[in-house]
């Protein structure tokens, strides 16, 4: 009897995510049985998780936080979107080896561009975060034709880093994080840190923010609270969380999987509603 086709997102904390239910909602919708799970993996067992996956039928898998780096270095292959992102996001077995991908910068310049109409073309761009969130967005970001990217870090070395893996330096910039606010006004700001997730939110002034600015969050729900806030009371234009990107990294994932791209928006709009309901009840 042949073996059932598994996937699996790893992550660590991963109990919280959607991934499960999104990819269940595209198999319904495409008529592909789907064995989806979340599983959790510390950092320091993430190394033998994609192996030990594989040997019990995984055939593809999503990488989450923390781990997009190291899923990275364990892929046999790399498209060319994830050798320039340095970070993985998504796992396919072949062969009886992983080859790595990374479907989040199209799945945010897809949620960007159809489902918020925004124009990414000649914004001036910040992007907060240099980890394996940002490094999987930035290059994409570039692709759709921003004004410059700068970038900024908690540890400065690691903006540096990205900046030099994109190999733009005409176009890319890295700044120290307290002298940020000398940079001026940024059309779209994208927060790419975890930091949310603690309740807290990149100390940043007001002085990035002007009349037309954006700001996007890759986070979603709880974690996405904090920056989306700041960015309210500073009177941004329009305030993004990641739950669209996620549904349309997914959909690539899933194409990646099952040779079939799903319809993410009545996806994304159960989701919504569902969110919706969960905030009021509370």
């Amino acid at each position: 009897m042949s073996r059932s086709a598994r996937y699996a997102v790893f992550g660590h904390p991963v109990a919280h995510s959607l991934s499960p239910r999104i990819h269940a909602a595209f198999g319904d919708q495409t008529g592909i049985a789907v064995d989806y799970a979340a599983i959790d993996a510390a950092p320091g067992a993430f190394a033998d998780a994609p192996a030990d996956f594989a040997g019990s039928g995984g055939d593809g898998a999503n990488v989450t936080l923390p781990h997009k780096e190291a899923a990275f270095a364990l892929a046999n292959t790399r498209s060319d979107r994830a050798q320039r992102a340095g970070a993985v996001n998504t796992l396919v077995r072949r062969g009886g080896t992983w080859h790595g991908d990374n479907t989040d910068g199209a799945g945010l310049v897809r949620d960007l561009t159809d489902r918020h109409g925004l124009d990414r073309r000649g914004r001036r761009t910040l992007l907060i975060g240099a980890g394996g969130a940002a490094r999987g967005v930035a290059g994409a970001l570039l692709d759709a034709g921003v004004d410059g990217l700068t970038i900024v870090n908690r540890t400065p070395e690691r903006a540096d880093a990205l900046a030099d893996a994109l190999g733009e330096p005409g176009r890319v910039h890295p700044r120290y994080l307290e002298r940020v606010g000398e940079s001026g006004e940024f059309d779209l700001i994208v927060n790419a840190t975890s930091a949310g997730r603690g309740g807290a939110v990149p100390a940043l002034p007001r002085a990035l923010v002007g009349m037309r600015t954006a700001a996007v969050d890759l986070n979603y729900g709880e974690a996405s609270v904090p920056f989306l806030a700041w960015a309210r009371a500073h009177g941004v234009r329009e305030a993004i969380d990641g739950l669209g990107m996620l549904v349309e990294q997914a959909a690539e994932s899933f194409a990646l999987w099952h040779g079939v791209r799903p319809e993410t928006d009545p996806v994304f709009d159960a989701l919504q509603a569902r969110n919706a309901a969960l905030v009021s009840a509370d």
